[in-house]
């Protein structure tokens, strides 16, 4: 007995308590409640002014987070709620003391939450007071909680608002008391989801580049409602946003986790119906991307299915909310259980809503980033004949455009089948309200949807040929890019503007017709649910079922929501066709053919199958560029290389040295014939192929950093003195194709690439022609024989003094080996190589004659004798003033980080943007017209509820017809402003795109060359392609969207406060609450935007550079390093797109969270007010319209979110439209004459030139003079600033100092364009351009074809281009392809034959010919410019030993200039001892060194 005691005792007591709830009034616990909060807001005064009498400011004030203080003021917000709620319904009965006491509690408790909000403190939370005060309050509430349960099952009269008020103070008692008791009083909040990260950002975890996501680990809740973005939010707030604050992707987002599976599946879907990868179709592309995101596919279908039954709770329930507001009460209570179905669905529908769209974007970026991946990765695999189909514009086009339109058609995923559901739930909705008449709604919907078909395949035509156009337009302009330094050479920068031009008016063309067919589109789909609601209201009339307000106020919300997916449905059904459009285009893409793998076969070194210890072998091999075969390019090729044999390969120009080479590395197509490969290639090509990036990477290409190896390497190519001449040595970051380097640094350092990589065959295309004697002597030896010594080496080369050093000589003619042997051999044997050796022997000779020479040409000036005595003191001046200039010298580098500009839009842009078109004067009037289609839209819905009864048994005021013509009128009316709006909205868009498009293309190309040699190609592209895409489409409807919501808002809420003006007091702090959101949100979402703009640069850059070095990195057998590389910067672009669309449902999610709070306040006003009071038709009516709220007001908010996002875009162009410009192509008042220059002098005056403010000078201080109509050989070692000086005399860079004077006018003083077209240059680099024959000879079309054809045959290629197919109008392919490199230069003679200026320069213009073809242009240079002034630079001193005078350079200074007699004549002259080099060289037989 004695066990059961105690339990007794406790039953005892407990029932002692329970009857003292029983008898203890309500009223007293919400008193004892209101004394507690009094208490609490009392203390909280007492707290703050002690602060401010005291000046004692807390250090340990809780962190202010977001998350912590929302929680508080939502507290308060419902406090605030049910004490207005209590207020109205208590208002009608009367009020008691007890009501009074409630109303007095909820009030306080308003206020003291609302203060503890502000009050926020962790010494408050933490202190005795405050736990033992919250212990209280929940003893309290639970009290009040438990007689309030007592009372109602013992069916005591006790309103609802008290169980459901007592209910909440539990709930929040309890978690505020969870928080108090987890706070540490010195290092803060225990429980992480309550506490944010640093603000400031510098701690290691904090970065981006060290963490994942807090998605990947995020719980329940947070995803929910996007709490784990709400860090990276917070950092935004407080500081400008990196990318290093970008956390990194999940494993199931990023490339190195999604793109396996994708490609797989791809493969496993190819080869199980065609056993070929290349056969993809559309359809197995589109498989193998959704079953990478089928997960999430499926789940965001679940979530709109729920959502689209969510939506139509509200209007299934308004007709019963307007018999309730009229007085027929169906149950008690209805009221409450009305609100609370409402507000249920919304909440559901919001939820639904944002985890569908973030998920949906989500899948998107996956999608978009492989595309990009796979395009990427076919791009490193095409074959030589499908390249020439697919230019490196159009592949750029896959990834920036294709991919990205792919993306973003996810977002519309689901469209299509959530039509067809919507249609059928509100069919349902229908025919429970209208009976039969909802068929003639269902039919007249169908007839809509029908309508999509012609509009679609319109559409899906336009957006075809608007790419095609787009295509051609940024094909040329990646094309002008690249080749913008000979475009302004020769000053050719405005004929080629000329064309872009052109292409942009094609473009425009089929722009137009596509905005302007959007906007009939925009009109029809608009107008669409006023048209159905016409149809049936009128059915309706015709088979007499009685329209009642009730009912038609449903209808009118159901047409309402059916109205998004209708207006969004010609947007889908565009989307479906431009990314139908896209992954045809990328599927037709990716089935081109790959390089052959069995072109050559690959042996690893010491393989039992090449006992023979053969490296290469070649047995009867044909090989052509062409398909089907019908220009062989190599025929009857047998060749056998044994390991550490040298093999020279020499020929005339275009006899296929280069080719086979190529059929060597497996680029060509192979016809017939084996090739066999034993051991690693390395690749030097005759075009220097540089990665913008640091040299030292350039030199590495993926290896490790092997120190000694390193060091020897550099040794080796001669490149320690010119790091040492640059600013960071070898961590200079080099421009886009090698801009800041010369072309022997270029060419050394591809040297050094090769010779890093340690591999056992190196193949060598001329790699010694752009480097002057003494270096290439030096990299022969030390390169070639010395550290390649037990190497094989295949090189290709025109000079014949390397020729003796190789064990195999190999003649070539056209495509065919026609000798094979040693040097002796060949010499006795044979005519092709005899007249190679011969041209070279003939350059030698007139080198002797020259040495031997005592006389000076009487042309010179007499005055030139003493120069070489001055120079010498000038340069030691000009040296101890450059080395006082240099230590003051702000070193940086060329390639800068990409401008993006910081904090928010500014408020310029918008305006620039809207009044650029006409100067702003549609944007009234595309007002006027929005308003009144608003306007005439509520009044259609207001006219249709007030002038129907409300229910059958009251007689209409307004008979049939009349009822249904006004709507009609009125929905013609709202229509022709729909239509209206439209076109003014699309003409003023296609306007401003035009604009824009113009001037910031002018100030591209009147940009000074400093610009392009620091501002990779890829970043104009970005601009040119994806900004100036959405200039062209998205922005103007993204603006007119802005509009069009804030004025559907405003009409929304007038059309609420007309009948319930109480709902201003919550919608005024809840508006305040939303723009706060807002301004929270915008800092983070802004910079990300800007981010995903400065990412997708690097993209683009990394894409183009690996297009036009395909042969290189697949020499080098790095394609996987480059796909990683490709993999790495996508997914960087990838973060910020995932992070802002994150941001933007986390905003999202908390305004609709608000608006449905406003809404459920409104209908709780509506319900509390007595019956009467309100006109119930109108009362329904806005119920109809609050059903809306949320959504139109997260519309208004997202429209003006994404506005802001992306009107960075023509923040982007704006920038390019204030670039610093050339000075006038043209100064009118300055013209020089007709037939300047006469004699051709330049007189060049203590020259001094830098590349950009940064950057240390180049040419130091040069005073000469060139006579007229002298030549003037220019040589020096690479870097000297050879090429910087004929720069400088084309005002590429301008001088930072000093003068050119040509014929007594100085250059600066005059127009670019009169002085470039006064001068000829043959470049370093010979350039041609895609087209034909005579664009790349006479691109301004200023000579007939007799005058062509006279210079073709001039330089003996008259004979070649009338073999070709069309003769002048021959292709020629993307870079001049399909030419070889020494006929190109050909072509660039013909041009300046062409031309015939009084000055020439040729800037290494023989480089990349055989001797006997640079013989052949000196001899015809000599006779068609002999009055001519000419300036020649040249590594091959044949080339300038015939000159009148010698112009020697050394590191930005002139060491010495004179006669090339009188500088032989001194021994000890720097050009003395070249040329006795040079000439040792070309008579030494170089052997290997074993």
């Amino acid at each position: 007995m004695s066990f059961f005691f105690p339990f007794h005792f406790l039953a005892h007591k407990a029932t002692i308590f329970l009857t003292f709830f029983i008898n203890v009034k309500p009223v007293f616990l919400h008193g004892l409640s209101g004394f507690l909060n009094l208490l609490l807001l009392v203390a909280l005064l007492v707290s703050w002014l002690w602060k401010k009498l005291a000046a004692i400011e807390s250090r340990k004030r809780i962190q202010k987070t977001l998350f912590t203080r929302t929680l508080f003021c939502s507290f308060s917000a419902f406090n605030l709620l049910l004490c207005f709620f209590d207020y109205f319904s208590w208002y009608r009965n009367g009020f008691s003391k007890e009501k009074l006491v409630t109303l007095l509690d909820l009030a306080l408790k308003t206020i003291a939450w609302g203060g503890f909000c502000v009050c926020l403190e962790r010494t408050l939370i933490c202190s005795l007071f405050f736990r033992t005060w919250c212990l209280f309050d929940l003893f309290v509430s639970c009290c009040c909680f438990t007689l309030d349960i007592v009372l109602h099952e013992k069916q005591a009269l006790l309103p609802i608002p008290y169980l459901v008020s007592d209910g909440f103070s539990v709930c929040v008692g309890l978690l505020i008391c969870c928080l108090c008791f987890l706070v540490k009083n010195e290092d803060g909040i225990k429980d992480r989801t309550l506490q944010e990260p640093l603000l400031n950002g510098d701690t290691k975890e904090a970065k981006g580049f060290d963490t994942v996501t807090p998605y990947s680990n995020a719980g329940f809740f947070s995803i929910l409602t996007f709490s784990w973005i709400f860090p990276l939010i917070v950092v935004g707030k407080n500081k400008t946003l990196d990318l290093e604050d970008v956390p990194q992707l999940d494993r199931r987002d990023n490339l190195f986790g999604a793109f396996p599976n994708f490609k797989n599946k791809l493969e496993a879907y190819c080869s199980g119906n065609t056993n070929d990868i290349n056969k993809v179709t559309t359809f197995k592309l589109v498989k193998s991307l959704a079953f990478t995101s089928w997960k999430e596919i499926l789940l965001t279908a679940i979530f709109a299915f729920v959502n689209t039954l969510a939506s139509y709770v509200g209007p299934y329930l308004i007709n019963d909310f307007v018999q309730y507001l009229n007085g027929q009460r169906k149950f008690e209570n209805e009221g409450l259980v009305l609100v609370s179905a409402f507000f249920v669905a919304k909440l559901l529908e919001c939820i639904t809503k944002r985890q569908w769209f973030f998920r949906l974007q989500q899948v998107g970026i996956r999608i978009q980033a492989l595309l990009v991946t796979i395009i990427y990765n076919k791009t490193l695999t095409l074959s030589s004949q499908s390249k020439q189909g697919h230019t490196s514009g159009k592949i750029i086009n896959f990834m920036t455009v294709d991919a990205e339109r792919v993306g973003d058609f996810s977002y519309h995923l689901h469209d299509l089948w959530l039509v067809v559901l919507q249609i059928l739930v509100a069919l349902f909705v229908l025919y429970k309200n209208l009976g039969l008449a909802s068929i003639s709604g269902f039919v007249a919907t169908i007839i809509v949807m029908l309508a999509n078909v012609p509009l679609g395949s319109i559409q899906e035509k336009f957006q075809g040929k608007l790419m095609v156009s787009r295509d051609k337009r940024m094909k040329a302009t990646s094309e002008i890019l690249r080749n913008m330094r000979i475009l302004k050479l020769q000053g050719w920068e405005m004929k080629f503007l000329s064309k872009i031009t052109e292409l942009r008016k094609n473009e425009e063309f089929w722009l137009k017709k596509l905005l302007y067919t959007l906007s009939v589109i925009i009109f029809v789909f608009w107008s669409a649910p006023a048209f159905v609601s016409v149809v049936t209201f009128g059915t309706c009339l015709l088979i007499g079922v009685p329209l009642e307000s009730g009912k038609i106020l449903s209808s009118l919300a159901t047409f309402q929501i059916l109205q998004e997916p209708i207006y969004n449905l010609p947007e889908t059904i565009s989307m479906m066709a431009q990314a139908k459009v896209s992954l045809d285009r990328i599927a037709s893409f990716l089935c081109q053919d790959d390089m052959k793998s069995d072109i050559v076969e690959k042996l690893p070194k010491g393989s039992t199958s090449n006992s023979s210890d053969i490296a290469i072998e070649v047995v009867d091999g044909n090989f052509s560029w062409d398909l089907p075969f019908s220009n062989l390019v190599l025929k009857n090729i047998n060749l056998k290389i044994f390991h550490g044999t040298k093999v020279a390969i020499c020929g005339t120009v275009g006899s296929g040295k280069s080719a086979l080479l190529s059929c060597i590395l497996g680029e060509v197509p192979k016809i017939s014939g084996v090739v066999k490969v034993c051991g690693i290639k390395a690749y030097v090509a005759q075009s220097p192929w540089i990665q913008s990036s640091k040299i030292e990477d350039n030199i590495l290409f993926g290896k490790d950093m092997e120190r000694e190896r390193y060091e020897k390497v550099l040794e080796a190519c001669s490149l320690k003195k010119d790091l040492e001449i640059l600013s960071f040595g070898d961590q200079t970051m080099i421009g886009e194709r090698g801009i800041n380097l010369s072309g022997g640094q270029k060419q050394r350092i591809q040297i050094a690439r090769a010779l890093y990589q340690d591999a056992d065959i190196y193949l060598f295309d001329d790699p010694f022609s752009a480097l002057d004697a003494h270096t290439g002597t030096h990299l022969f030896k030390e390169c070639l024989l010395g550290f390649l010594s037990s190497k094989t080496v295949i090189y290709v080369t025109h000079q014949v003094e390397f020729l003796p050093a190789a064990d195999l000589i190999l003649v070539m003619k056209d495509g065919e080996i026609t000798q094979c042997g040693k040097y002796n051999d060949l010499l006795n044997s044979g005519t092709d190589f005899m007249k190679l050796v011969g041209a070279h022997r003939e350059a030698l000779s007139a080198l002797d004659s020259s040495n031997g020479d005592t006389t000076i040409s009487d042309k010179i000036s007499t005055s030139q004798d003493s120069l070489g005595i001055a120079l010498s003191h000038e340069v030691d001046k000009i040296v101890q003033n450059a080395e006082i200039d240099d230590k003051f010298e702000a070193k940086g580098q060329i390639v800068q980080e990409e401008e993006r500009e910081k904090g928010k839009v500014g408020f310029s842009v918008y305006w620039k943007y809207i009044t650029i078109a006409y100067g702003g004067a549609l944007i009234p009037f595309i007002l006027i017209t929005e308003i009144m289609f608003q306007l005439l839209q509520i009044g259609s819905n207001y006219w249709m509820a007030s002038s129907t009864p409300i229910s059958k048994d009251v007689k209409p005021t307004v008979g049939g017809s009349k009822l249904l013509v006004v709507y009609a009128a009125l929905y013609i009316g709202s229509s022709l402003c729909v239509l209206a709006r439209a076109i003014l909205v699309v003409t003023a868009g296609y306007k401003t795109a035009t604009l824009l498009f113009t001037k910031m293309h002018l100030c591209i190309f009147h940009a000074p060359m400093s610009f392009f040699d620091a501002t990779p190609s890829g970043r104009i592209l970005n601009r040119a392609s994806t900004d100036q895409s959405a200039v062209d489409i998205n922005i103007p409807f993204q603006t007119a969207l802005v509009a069009c919501s804030v004025i559907h808002l405003l009409g929304i809420i007038a059309v609420m406060c007309q009948v319930a003006w109480q709902v201003i007091i919550v919608f005024v702090p809840m508006t305040a609450i939303c723009i706060w959101y807002q301004k929270y949100y915008i800092p983070s979402g802004r910079e990300l935007s800007r981010l995903v703009g400065v990412c997708k640069a690097p993209v683009i850059q990394h894409f183009a550079e690996t297009i036009s070095g395909t042969s290189t990195i697949r020499s080098f057998d790095q394609v996987s390093r480059f796909e990683e590389t490709n993999m790495k910067l996508t997914d960087g672009y990838s973060r910020p797109k995932f992070n802002i669309a994150g941001a933007m449902e986390w905003l999202c999610f908390r305004l609709d969270m608000v608006s449905s709070i406003t809404f459920a306040f409104c209908l709780v006003v509506l319900i509390a007010v007595p019956q009467g009071v309100i006109n119930s038709d109108v009362a329904g009516l806005a119920v109809t319209y609050g059903l809306n709220l949320n959504i139109i007001q997260a519309w208004m908010i997202w429209e003006l979110s994404n506005l802001e996002t992306k009107i960075i875009s023509v923040e982007r162009i704006l920038q390019y439209t204030s670039i610093p410009s050339e000075p006038h192509l043209v100064v009118e008042e300055n013209r020089p004459q007709a037939s300047w220059p006469l004699y051709g002098t330049i007189d060049i005056h203590n020259l001094q030139v830098r590349y950009a403010p940064h950057m240390p000078l180049v040419l130091r201080g040069l005073t000469c003079t060139f006579d007229g109509g002298l030549k003037t050989g220019i040589v020096g070692r690479t870097g000297s600033g050879k090429s910087t000086l004929i720069q400088a005399l084309f005002r590429i860079v301008e001088p930072s100092f000093g003068t050119i004077m040509i014929d007594g006018i100085n250059i600066s003083s005059i127009g670019l364009h009169d002085l470039r077209s006064k001068l000829s240059i043959i470049p370093q680099d010979p350039t041609m351009f895609e087209g034909n024959v005579r664009s790349n000879l006479d691109p301004l079309e200023e000579y007939t074809d007799e005058q062509i054809w006279e210079a073709l045959d001039k330089c003996q290629l008259g004979d070649e281009v009338r073999r070709k197919d069309g003769r002048l109008d021959s292709a020629v392919s993307e870079n001049g392809e399909n030419w070889s490199m020494g006929q190109r230069q050909l072509v660039c003679l013909s041009r300046v034959l062409l031309k015939k200026s009084k000055v020439l320069v040729l800037d290494e213009a023989t480089a990349s010919v055989d001797t006997a073809t640079d013989t052949f242009i000196q001899q015809t240079l000599k006779q068609h410019f002999s009055d001519c002034t000419v300036i020649t630079i040249a590594h091959r001193i044949t080339s300038v030993i015939d000159s009148d005078m010698v112009l020697l350079l050394n590191q930005g200074l002139i060491e010495e200039y004179d006669s090339p007699t009188r500088l032989l004549e001194n021994k000890l002259s720097s050009f003395a001892q070249l040329v006795a080099e040079y000439t040792t060289r070309s008579n030494f037989s170089f052997h290997p060194q074993k």
